[in-house]
């Protein structure tokens, strides 16, 4: 992606069932669980990099030591300063107690939590950060809570517990959600105190009694009926209950991993194949709507919370935000490219001996291989139908000059280094930045030759108008086409990527443009009165009339304004823009039918509300000239 959208979150969790003696004798190391939170936090860090964090819970400490431990940090050094910071503790430990078991060393427990942050909601700070911690002195009462998620009705769910006597300290969604566990868990407790304390227990047996007897899953599921949103929740409990819980539209992702000796969650499969040594089969999905609770004895327990519904599984996750080493996600990426083929050959007018085929670094070069096979393959049927065509007349070395016909390939687009333009204004910072990006020189044929470069997709367009294509222009093509593995993005998301406002979207603007085009400015008035309308409406009964913006033009006609709107001025190439359609899209990624930032069809009533929201604001704010124009 040329242009940077922060994006998601990710969480790792390692459960051991083993005592700690067990992996200190089998592997030799007794930091073996708190070594593989850190390789699963690692593996992901692509998923977070404003932050990260990592708690521990001891299932067997004795009264008055401590058995829940935190630790967090900002910045994209996050998780090595964490675990330098935990080693330390633990080191310093051992220097005052070297006779101590590793059972009694700060950090070292049986249940471990990592996240990683990338934050859309534009709050930031080590208070932001996961996990969330929820301490009482009753240790079944302790939650530590991470997430990968997004939450619509924020409002609702605020709304609600107040009503209920609670009174949340901040107003953002994981400390809301903490805070709504947290009550129920306080519930529970309470509801087997009074149950068990009637049936005669008391002291440390009424305790254990509570301990074993939690109901994880209800109060989940209580919970979570008010929720509007994709999430992936994780948590963990000072009793030793673990529990990861996925949205029941399954946008989120999550999988994990379970032997004798180890449980394990984390956002993406290859991490958890790579950290453990394990083949595809060996890892499972966590199916929308479910839950999987491990309990203090080891037991695991999945349950369906919420029946699936509208399951939509994000396709962003495919296409971009997860890692491609997945199997399955590195097939999806290449068949992308490839079913771009027909209209790629026909923006360069088939003439592929005057083209040369590049991507964009880095992460579209899995499409960009798909691309080449597909572009190889219709080669190779042009080639063999000529032979056929002339096998009577052809030569020897005629043959040989059809067969040697080949695809032109060529590294054009080289992220050279990341400049610093804080120090520029104006032109002089648009200058720098048109410097991130360098160029092959001696590649391309003055005037003669199209260059094609493919990128995995196309948000603001601003890196491509101020980067990438004045640095092709350099070269002097005779036309520069722009290939999108994805379809044009049109609508905000809802649901973890930083995308909310209208004014980020390059085919937004040119939907606008064109009906200032077209004299069709009307409907943009029209959008406005009728998305305020909504304001106030349930988020059940909000249309999304952003969808009427888009509906008087061609896919093809918003990509040619498109192409118009990233042309610099002095760029003497011909332009051109190409994407992916959405049909091709859930042929390549058919289980992943998550496009809402494509098609605008979302698959909660929040998602709804978000785009009427964003558009109002768009049209108050940077829209005034629709209203003023007269």
């Amino acid at each position: 992606m040329s242009d940077a959208v922060k994006h998601e979150c990710g969480i790792a969790m390692v459960r051991l069932l083993k005592p700690l003696d067990y992996y200190r004798e089998k592997y030799g190391d007794a930091f073996w669980g708190l070594n593989k939170l850190y390789l699963l936090m690692e593996k992901q860090h692509n998923r977070g990099q404003e932050g990260a964090g990592m708690a521990t819970v001891k299932l067997n400490a004795r009264p008055g030591e401590e058995y829940i431990f935190r630790e967090r940090a900002e910045g994209t050094g996050a998780i090595q300063e964490i675990f330098a910071t935990v080693h330390r503790a633990i080191g310093d430990y051992r220097k005052l107690e070297p006779q101590t078991a590793a059972e009694q060393w700060p950090f070292m427990g049986e249940m471990y939590m990592g996240h990683l942050r990338y934050s859309t909601t534009g709050r930031s700070g080590v208070s932001y950060l996961h996990p969330f911690l929820r301490r009482n002195n009753w240790r079944s009462r302790n939650l530590s809570l991470a997430g990968n998620f997004n939450l619509t009705n924020v409002d609702e769910i605020m709304s609600y517990i107040v009503e209920r006597g609670q009174h949340p300290r901040h107003n953002a969604d994981t400390f809301i959600i903490l805070e709504q566990l947290g009550y129920l868990l306080d519930e529970e407790v309470e509801r087997l105190y009074c149950r068990f304390k009637d049936e005669g227990l008391s002291g440390q047996a009424i305790n254990d009694a509570i301990e074993d007897n939690i109901a994880i899953e209800n109060i989940l599921r209580e919970a979570s009926a008010l929720w509007d949103g994709g999430y992936v929740i994780t948590g963990l409990t000072g009793s030793g209950d673990m529990f990861a819980f996925r949205d029941p539209q399954g946008i989120r992702p999550a999988f994990y991993y379970v032997s004798d000796e180890v449980i394990v969650v984390a956002s993406e499969r290859p991490v958890i194949q790579t950290v453990f040594d394990l083949q595809v089969k060996d890892v499972k999905e966590l199916l929308p709507g479910q839950s999987m609770v491990v309990k203090r004895n080891g037991k695991i327990t999945l349950s369906q919370i919420h029946q699936a519904e509208c399951v939509t599984p994000c396709s962003f996750e495919r296409i971009y935000f997860s890692r491609g080493s997945d199997c399955d996600i590195y097939q999806e990426r290449k068949e992308l490219g490839r079913l771009l083929t027909d209209v790629i050959l026909k923006s360069v007018g088939y003439d592929i001996e005057h083209t040369i085929f590049s991507f964009i670094p880095n992460t579209a070069e899995i499409a960009y291989y798909g691309m080449m096979q597909g572009l190889e393959a219709w080669l190779d049927t042009q080639k063999s139908e000529l032979i056929c065509e002339r096998k009577d007349s052809l030569t020897c070395g005629q043959i040989r000059e059809i067969l040697a016909k080949q695809i032109r390939t060529e590294k054009l687009a080289i992220k050279d280094i990341k400049l610093r333009t804080f120090i520029a204004e104006g032109n002089s910072r648009n200058d720098l930045a048109a410097h991130v990006y360098d160029t092959t020189y001696g590649t391309v044929r003055e005037g003669i030759d199209s260059i094609v470069v493919i990128d995995d997709s196309i948000v603001r367009g601003t890196t491509l108008r101020q980067s990438i294509i004045k640095m092709l222009c350099r070269q002097k093509p005779k036309r520069i086409v722009i290939v999108s593995s994805s379809p044009q993005i049109r609508y905000p998301d809802c649901y973890g990527i930083d995308m909310s406002r209208m004014s980020e979207f390059i085919a937004f603007h040119a939907a606008v443009s064109l009906l200032k085009d077209r004299g069709m400015e009307y409907v943009i008035d029209d959008v406005y009165k009728k998305s305020k309308a909504q304001i106030d409406l349930p988020k059940e009964q909000v249309v999304n009339y952003v969808k009427e913006v888009y509906a008087p033009f061609t896919d093809e006609e918003i990509a040619d304004k498109i192409a118009y709107l990233i042309t610099p001025k002095d760029c003497l190439s011909e332009i051109k823009v190409v994407y992916q359609s959405i049909g091709n899209l859930h042929q390549a990624c058919p289980a992943h039918q998550g496009d809402w930032y494509f098609s605008g069809n979302y698959p909660t009533p929040g998602g709804n509300r978000l785009v009427n929201r964003a558009f109002v604001d768009w049209y108050e704010n940077m829209g005034r000239d629709f209203k003023d124009r007269k």
